[in-house]
């Protein structure tokens, strides 16, 4: 079987007997092993767990040297930066913030 991608490549896959002498030595294989649904139900999820709260992916322009110190800082400089930005909206009010700033702010 052969599949044609948008971009020109072309896929070539197994034809049916070729797929039907693997799954006979997969089947023939006493190494083999698959393990049911209920088994593979209960396998462990590889990775991180799932967080409770996510945070959001948004794009945001920052100065040059505000993003080097909190990337100096080491592992971990994302969180100290929300962690800072929770700090400020703690003592101010967003919507009292000065609108259509220009990012040249000392």
């Amino acid at each position: 079987m052969s599949k044609t991608l948008p971009d020109g490549r072309r896929l070539d896959g197994n034809t049916p007997e070729e797929e039907a002498a693997i799954e006979a030595g997969i089947a023939a294989d006493p190494d083999t092993y698959e393990p049911t649904e209920e088994e593979a139900r209960q396998l462990r999820r590889v990775g991180r767990p799932p967080a409770a709260v996510t945070k959001e992916r948004i794009t945001i322009r920052l100065s040059p040297d505000v993003v080097e110190r909190f990337r100096a800082s080491g592992p971990g400089w994302q969180g100290r930066m929300n962690a800072a930005l929770q700090d400020w909206l703690r003592e101010h009010e967003p919507e009292q913030a000065e609108a259509g700033g220009t990012g040249q702010d000392g």
